[in-house]
């Protein structure tokens, strides 16, 4: 035989109140997937909106910080929305680049260097 409890819907409403983040992290992590993958530029500034409003009402440190960094990279990510060009490739370059000025101590001079800047820039990675 089973006797139901009583206190039920305290306990429900405590666990709950306990797990509150945890599920507006869920939402988060949702909103984020559905505005990188938007292909729609509005969409997506919507749905960033949506989550640094979200962020702002937790009150919680954590989410106010991500709310904010968030803000800050908007003009960013718009552009990014808007003509989906990233900074990929310059990264990478970079990355070549210094990666042989290290291996670069003691070539002869600055024309050895470049030429051999312009053979990595050409090679397919």
């Amino acid at each position: 035989e089973i006797k139901a409890h009583g206190g039920n819907e305290v306990w429900y409403d405590e666990l709950l109140e306990e797990n509150k983040l945890f599920f507006t992290i869920d939402l988060v992590k949702d909103l984020l997937d559905q505005a990188y993958n938007s292909h729609d530029e509005v969409e997506m500034c919507v749905r960033l909106e949506e989550i640094i409003d979200i962020c702002k009402a937790t009150k919680n440190s954590h989410f106010i910080w991500f709310a904010r960094l968030l803000y800050r990279h908007l003009r960013g990510i718009y552009t990014f929305a808007k003509y989906g060009i990233s900074t990929g490739k310059l990264e990478g370059i970079n990355n070549k680049i210094k990666t042989e000025r290290r291996k670069g101590y003691g070539y002869p001079d600055d024309e050895y260097f470049f030429l051999r800047l312009m053979e990595l820039s050409r090679k397919a990675s």
